[in-house]
């Protein structure tokens, strides 16, 4: 290939949430679909994905989960301001809560974030390269000040800033779903100065809110493409490509791709959801694997790759 204009990690989220994400995952990573992925430690199928990134030489980071099934750090799941009566985190939308009213200890966050690092260490025998938060929880207030010193505590120099070009514009998205990313835009601009302040790397660009399950198209990610590389580098506050005398956008795509979980087989403790339970993953699974999708990497010379490579 030429010089490339774009070095773009396509990550697969939730590796280990059951053993249909986990095939799914890996047949997209294998038709060169996606190049990198992101592991749920307290996913049911966790040590399975960690066996299949060995085997498969698939690049990982964590995908730090503080709002789905149950903690990984023994002490916090009896008592703690993480969990609802049940045993389990408090979800998407009753983490915001809680932490909206102050009821989150955040020595617990920083107790259950190291936990989930050293448990991916167990699993896989290394660091995470990268890590992010499961439904963007390493964004919100005070969350991300704890997020960004164990990252710099443990030397993980990536993590994710979900901020998209081209979201406001995107006609596809339903009023709920524009007003819950606007919300995780405005709170990944307020993590930047921490991120900044900690040393924390990210690419150029974020992709992905706007191509989620039935989103998920060839002409919407090449839209998605096109904002990202007018968009640009924006200058010295994330990484670059090395070894090159041209602006190299870097970005990365967050994609869902994977089987439709069974009922009752796979999450985080609870079972699984209804997106894992919909045909929204076998969709996107598709569209990533489509030879015209591959075919406009090339044509827009955009090269695949993991963090590690940034």
């Amino acid at each position: 290939m030429p010089q490339p204009r774009m070095m773009l990690v396509v990550t697969g989220d939730d590796f280990g949430y059951c053993p249909r994400r986990n095939q799914g995952i890996v047949d997209c990573f294998k038709s060169g679909g996606i190049s990198n992925v992101s592991m749920l430690v307290n996913g049911s199928a966790a040590k399975e994905a960690a066996d299949l990134a060995q085997r498969h030489n698939i690049p990982m980071g964590l995908h730090a989960n503080l709002s789905e099934g149950i903690p990984v750090c023994h002490s916090l799941r009896q008592a703690s301001t993480l969990i609802n009566q049940r045993g389990f985190f408090h979800g998407k939308v009753g983490f915001r809560q809680a932490l909206e009213r102050g009821q989150l200890s955040m020595k617990q966050v920083e107790l259950e974030l190291r936990a989930q690092v050293q448990l991916f260490r167990e699993l896989t025998g290394h660091l995470p390269h990268h890590m992010d938060g499961h439904q963007h929880v390493h964004v919100l207030p005070e969350v991300r000040e704890v997020f960004a010193h164990v990252l710099s505590d443990l030397q993980i120099p990536f993590t994710r800033v979900p901020v998209e070009p081209g979201l406001h514009g995107c006609p596809a998205l339903p009023a709920h779903l524009q007003r819950f990313y606007a919300q995780v835009e405005k709170d990944a601009r307020d993590s930047i100065p921490v991120f900044t302040r900690y040393g924390i790397r990210w690419p150029h660009v974020y992709l992905g809110l706007t191509t989620m399950g039935q989103n998920m198209s060839v002409s919407n990610l090449q839209r998605a493409l096109s904002h990202a590389l007018a968009a640009g580098p924006p200058g010295s506050t994330s990484s670059s490509a090395s070894g090159s005398n041209q602006p190299v956008v870097t970005a990365e795509l967050m994609v869902h791709p994977g089987y439709p979980s069974h009922p009752q087989e796979g999450g985080c403790g609870e079972g699984p959801d209804d997106f894992s339970k919909s045909a929204d993953r076998q969709h996107e699974l598709s569209v990533l694997r489509d030879p015209a999708l591959l075919a406009l990497y090339r044509q827009e010379r955009v090269q695949l790759c993991a963090f590690k490579h940034l």
